[in-house]
């Protein structure tokens, strides 16, 4: 499933796998989320309830641009630089180009949609 990103008036094209935690976070879009830095690797905001995480990896070692689900607290975390592998995060797609839009310091505003 394609989705955009929407931080203030860059539109950031992604693609969610199709897996059924990927199905189950299409669910809930649209959403507008307040992503806030973590561990200087990456962009996370609690979602409105955990995702259907039954059928993922027990662990995911994420990349540069992966959308992914931290199922022990429940949120969504965007990576901006590559981690370690991480038992509970489930990969839920990944960005298709830049996301230098992510990038700014302090809390941001992003709109989550389905692209037409």
């Amino acid at each position: 499933m394609r989705i955009k990103v929407i931080v203030e008036d860059v539109v950031l094209p992604a693609t969610l796998d199709d897996t059924l935690a990927g199905r189950d976070f299409a669910a809930l879009l649209p959403l507008d989320l307040t992503l806030t830095d973590y561990h200087g690797t990456e962009k996370v905001a609690d979602l409105p309830r955990k995702l259907d995480i039954s059928e993922a990896p027990a662990s995911y070692t994420p990349r540069k641009g992966d959308i992914t689900h931290y199922a022990p607290w429940g949120n969504i975390a965007i990576f901006y630089k590559p981690f370690q592998n991480s038992r509970g995060l489930v990969r839920l797609g990944a960005f298709d180009g830049s996301i230098d839009a992510l990038l700014g310091d302090g809390p941001l505003s992003v709109r989550i949609e389905a692209a037409d």
